[in-house]
């Protein structure tokens, strides 16, 4: 891939547009050489080239807030990058979701992406006294069947027509879910592409009626 892109027209640099992988919202913009998408690619971060500290620049290297890379796109022309990635905080420096000056787009997508960039830290740091990390250490047998358990209680409160009991036992529930999802390789992203696709068959036109 970075052979067949064009780092000639910026004298060794390339725009990279960076793109919420949940959500689809623009997060920010930065550029890369070959060896910053090299190390991108890699280390599965976000890295570019600070063309004012003339150095590389890892975003959240000092705040925390990295970008963990979903997947990269180069464009028809092979002179400009697409990257979705998976914010695990505010992206811009001013505290703002995006360097735009925007909030998260959607609520829901929000929150349910940060959960799942926590998850993914979580399995991949392993730290002490973690829930999470003591899921993932149990294995996908013991992650399934928190699943199951989940739904039932969930089942159970909705039967139950206890409102507060089915809101805290669905965020137990899809909770457990997107673990199960991250063990096995799944991102929300997928799930929710596969649900696009759905919506977007065209609805069956009613039989003539008689």
């Amino acid at each position: 891939m970075i052979d067949k892109l064009n780092f000639e027209k910026m004298n060794g640099l390339i725009p990279a547009v960076i793109q919420d992988a949940t959500t689809r919202q623009v997060l920010m913009l930065g550029y890369m050489n070959k060896e910053a998408l090299g190390k991108t690619l890699e280390e599965r971060r976000v890295t570019f080239w600070s063309r004012t500290k003339n150095r590389f620049w890892q975003k959240g290297e000092t705040s925390g807030n990295v970008l963990e890379v979903d997947s990269v796109k180069a464009d028809c022309d092979g002179d400009a990058l697409l990257v979705y990635a998976h914010p695990s905080g505010p992206v811009c420096h001013t505290g703002t979701h995006t360097c735009f000056g925007e909030e998260a787009t959607d609520e829901v997508s929000s929150v349910l992406g940060k959960l799942e960039n926590i998850i993914r830290v979580r399995r991949q740091d392993r730290p002490e006294g973690s829930y999470t990390a003591k899921l993932f250490q149990q294995g996908t047998g013991r992650i399934a069947q928190k699943v199951g358990e989940e739904a039932v209680e969930t089942v159970v409160a909705a039967l139950q027509q206890d409102r507060e009991a089915l809101k805290e036992e669905s965020a137990d529930l899809l909770y457990h879910l997107i673990v199960l999802l991250e063990d096995r390789g799944v991102k929300l992203a997928d799930v929710a592409g596969v649900l696009r696709k759905r919506m977007e068959k065209p609805i069956p036109k009613p039989s003539p009626a008689g």
